[in-house]
């Protein structure tokens, strides 16, 4: 492969794992590299972060990425070097007893000073003699960091490295915290050449496709874990900015109104009949008055929780919101989003308000909406617009479609965001292709698509 067809394929796979990388700036990074050493592989990934990275948060999947595309090393590394060029990769760890004594005194060295250049050779050396597993046909291995780290086993190691951090003078708290990030360090080193040794037999396509975690903003919400559940909270209010910004710009160039000819007919008199300038009626302002209702059982409450903050964060852009959450009974949250109100005590707030969405702890859609429908008759009228967030899944209940049907029907617009794949409506429990054919169901896996649509309904 030539180093165009790498490149071409690394920018490739940063557009499938969720970054936004135009034609013209594949080609500023062209430019870039045309201007550092490529001697040096920090250089040739400080160049291409600098053109093709726009946010901080794409960072850590650009860097994967990277590793893949542009290894650090190709084969063996240190343990090929050591047990020669005729070495084959067994199927199965290599060493025991000794020699597995011997890395683990080498790996606790490392992480004690910290070494990040011995840290990545013992990681290469690592997946090389404890993690080839049988290969899926004659001549093929595989490699498996799972397995590597089990036999190391750095977490064994922690103590050791806290009593020698605590020896060089740092505090208890300090020594916990630089020990779990050494230990934590090492383990995303062996992953990353795992997944190397994959790509040099798979392809990097192959590895990519399975192994990168998509960028934060295309994370599915029913996948994320708790670190990146935080990391989206702090995406929410930068998301919603861009999306304030983008809105504002586009309702100054809605501004203008249909053409006005008898005005712009008369205005010409004064230029000899040549119609300099145009005159347009002015266009009838219209804002949406935004009425949520929130499925928050479950795996579906994160989205729930994205969807109210985004949509609260963007509230200006609307003339007014409520917003209810439901398990099989309904609460009103819209009093938790007051203006200026922190978002650690809004999301403590809606955690107690989900609370007293649920009597008998099932979800229920057809009880939920028709106690919606009882005790706020007045929510939805002819300016209103209507937005379900749930995924349908109603424990095989009752779905009350006509109740849903009436508050459809009363409604300006009404629309359902489904944190689940389509190819998963209608299955078991769900009724989500029933209840698409009176409201229209949306794809809305991730903070990108959460994003599109509520710019496409302000």
């Amino acid at each position: 492969m030539s180093l165009l067809d790498t490149h071409i394929g690394f920018v490739e796979a940063l557009r499938a794992a969720g970054l936004s990388v135009s034609l013209a700036e594949g080609l500023d990074a062209i430019s870039a590299l045309e201007q550092v050493s490529w001697h040096d592989r920090e250089t040739v990934r400080a160049a291409y972060a600098a053109t093709l990275v726009k946010r901080q948060p794409q960072r850590v999947t650009f860097d994967a990425v990277f590793d893949i595309y542009y290894p650090r090393l190709v084969g063996d590394g240190v343990a090929g070097e050591r047990d020669g060029d005729d070495a084959e990769p067994a199927a199965g760890p290599r060493d025991t007893g000794p020699d597995l004594e011997r890395f683990r005194e080498a790996l606790a060295e490392a992480l004690a000073s910290g070494d990040q250049q011995a840290l990545q050779d013992l990681a290469a050396e690592a997946v090389a003699r404890f993690g080839a597993m049988p290969g899926r046909g004659p001549g093929l291995s595989s490699w498996s960091a799972y397995t590597s780290l089990q036999r190391v086993s750095p977490s064994e190691l922690v103590d050791r490295l806290v009593q020698g951090l605590l020896a060089d003078g740092l505090d208890a708290e300090r020594a916990q915290r630089t020990a779990g990030r050494r230990i934590g360090d090492f383990t995303r080193m062996v992953e990353g050449d795992a997944r190397r040794r994959i790509a040099e037999e798979k392809g990097p396509e192959h590895v990519v496709g399975v192994t990168v975690r998509p960028t934060i903003d295309r994370l599915d919400f029913t996948a994320a874990r708790r670190s990146d559940l935080e990391e989206m909270r702090r995406e929410v209010y930068p998301l919603a900015r861009r999306l304030a910004a983008r809105l504002t710009k586009e309702q100054h160039a809605r501004r203008r109104g249909p053409l006005d000819v008898r005005r712009t007919v008369r205005a010409s008199i004064a230029t000899g009949g040549v119609p300099l300038t145009t005159h347009h009626r002015p266009r009838r302002p219209h804002r949406t008055e935004l009425v949520v209702l929130c499925d928050v059982s479950g795996s579906v409450a994160n989205f729930a929780q994205f969807t109210l903050m985004l949509v609260f964060a963007l509230r200006e852009a609307f003339s007014g919101v409520r917003a209810f959450t439901f398990v099989d009974d309904v609460a009103e949250v819209s009093d938790v989003f007051r203006p200026g109100a922190d978002v650690a005590e809004v999301m403590e707030s809606l955690a107690a308000s989900m609370s007293q969405a649920a009597m008998f702890g099932r979800t229920n859609y057809g009880r939920a909406l028709t106690r919606f429908a009882e005790e706020h008759p007045d929510a939805i009228g002819p300016r209103s617009s209507l937005l379900v967030l749930g995924d349908g899944r109603s424990n095989y209940s009752d779905l009350a479609l006509p109740v849903l049907a009436d508050l459809a029907g009363r409604a300006r617009h009404a629309w359902w965001l489904n944190p689940e794949h389509p190819r998963h409506w209608g299955t078991g429990d769900s009724a989500a292709d029933t209840y698409g054919t009176i409201v229209p169901m949306v794809e809305c896996r991730n903070l990108a698509q959460l994003g599109e649509f509520v710019h496409e309904i302000a």
